[in-house]
């Protein structure tokens, strides 16, 4: 168990040292392994791990999920959802930064990633709200924080990998994230009006438009609602699997973009060149947390926390209740990707032995996880955000966000009392 411990923290000790996540998890799971075991055991698990990722029919999903989200960032999809969420809620006070939250919210489901969806609005959305007088604090902190939805609104990069080293449905997770989603989207608008009713010279009025524009950009949201309506709805009508879903959403959105005219040969080029790159790159960081949960599972740690947790006296809601302060704090300093895939296969065995359901556990980490990408001074959105928009302070965007991270953890706090908000839905599948 000593090198078990060991390991796992010098696997961020490493990765606190900038050394590449991927390369810390496989020198210290190596390590660890021809320390505990034996090196015969730890080089011949090594290409053996790889191997069976590689020829994985789950880990498929992963880079259909990619193209996808690549294929739709440059369709001009968030522009229409913008438009048309701006159209029907703009002229009223907070109007923009309400819109901003429903396109958000809308391209983050077809899209995936949380750093793309934050990028991609900013680009959209600020350029609208400071014409209309909106403060820097309000139109960055909206955007941001929106940014987070984008890892728990359904299909989510983040949910694949936690299915992946947890074992757990990834379809039924997918399920589970959408009312929790759209919970976090209620509480970011009702956010927005409470800072727009304190202080109105912030979140001024925006133009009225009439019914016949309103149709008009309300027909441009139809390729959002084709793809997240067939990728989810197929999945909750059990049509295929997660892996089929991502496939065919992927295909698909090629097939709207050239439909549309928006993606010519040299952009398709890159959008598969961006997609082999990224996809390579989560491929080898998940190498390196396949290897550490192995090592977790043959030094014992795995086997034996879940009894020291016991002999501790700390079970249930508390024993959650730690877990996910482990995961709030270390966000604040580290990006929530390594956290999930450094500290999930350490937490799953206990949460599983204390009998609580893992598809509610993935959702309430991703949440906090998500509080993570807004919490200074690591948030990484903001950083992102500050990377797109140079002229607003980091100070400026982590003030605006405050109303934002209060409200997630008052979410946070009525998935963990009220389990039944994130497996109601996929119960009804069953």
């Amino acid at each position: 168990m000593t090198a078990g411990f060991v390991a796992m923290f010098a696997a961020i000790g490493l990765a606190f040292l900038r050394v590449p996540l991927a390369i810390a998890l496989l020198i210290a799971s190596v390590l660890g392994l021809g320390l505990a075991v034996n090196w015969n055991v730890a080089f011949r698990l090594l290409p053996m791990t790889i191997s069976e990722a590689v020829l994985s029919y789950e880990l498929a999903v992963v880079p259909m999920y990619i193209l996808m989200g690549n294929v739709i960032t440059r369709t001009g999809i968030a522009q229409d959802l913008f438009r048309a969420a701006h159209a029907f809620v703009g002229h009223r006070r907070g109007g923009l930064a309400l819109s901003t939250m429903v396109a958000y919210s809308g391209f983050s489901a077809v899209c995936g990633s949380s750093y793309a969806t934050a990028a991609t609005m900013a680009k959209v959305a600020y350029p609208s709200m400071r014409r209309y007088g909106y403060s820097d604090e309000l139109a960055a902190g909206s955007i941001a924080a929106n940014g987070t939805l984008g890892i728990l609104i359904p299909p989510s990069i983040i949910m694949v990998v936690f299915g992946i080293l947890t074992q757990t449905n990834i379809g039924q997770l997918f399920i589970a994230g959408v009312l929790p989603g759209l919970l976090g989207l209620a509480l970011y608008m009702l956010a927005i009006r409470l800072v727009a009713a304190r202080r109105p010279e912030q979140a001024p009025h925006g133009e009225k438009i009439g019914w016949a524009e309103r149709g008009r950009a309300l027909a441009g949201v139809w390729p959002f609602v084709l793809l997240f309506g067939l990728i989810i709805g197929g999945l909750y009508a059990k049509w295929f699997t997660p892996t089929e879903a991502a496939g065919i959403g992927a295909g698909l959105a090629i097939a709207i973009a050239a439909l549309n005219r928006r993606l010519t040969l040299t952009a398709l080029r890159e959008v598969f060149l961006d997609t082999a790159y990224t996809s390579i790159g989560l491929y080898t960081v998940l190498f390196g947390a396949l290897m550490l949960s192995k090592l977790l599972t043959l030094s014992g740690l795995a086997a034996g926390l879940p009894g020291m947790v016991q002999a501790s006296g700390l079970e249930g809601t508390a024993l959650i209740l730690v877990i996910l302060a482990v995961f709030l704090v270390l966000g604040c300093v580290k990006d929530s990707m390594a956290i999930i895939l450094i500290f999930v296969p350490l937490f799953a065995p206990i949460v599983v032995a204390q009998g609580f359901d893992l598809v509610w556990f993935g959702i309430i980490v991703i949440v906090a996880t998500e509080i993570a990408l807004i919490t200074p001074p690591m948030g990484m959105n903001v950083f992102v955000l500050k990377a797109v928009l140079p002229e607003v302070a980091v100070l400026r965007i982590f003030r605006g966000l405050v109303p934002f991270i209060a409200v997630d953890i008052a979410r946070l706090g009525l998935l963990v009392a009220f389990p039944a908000i994130s497996l109601w839905l996929g119960s009804t599948i069953e």
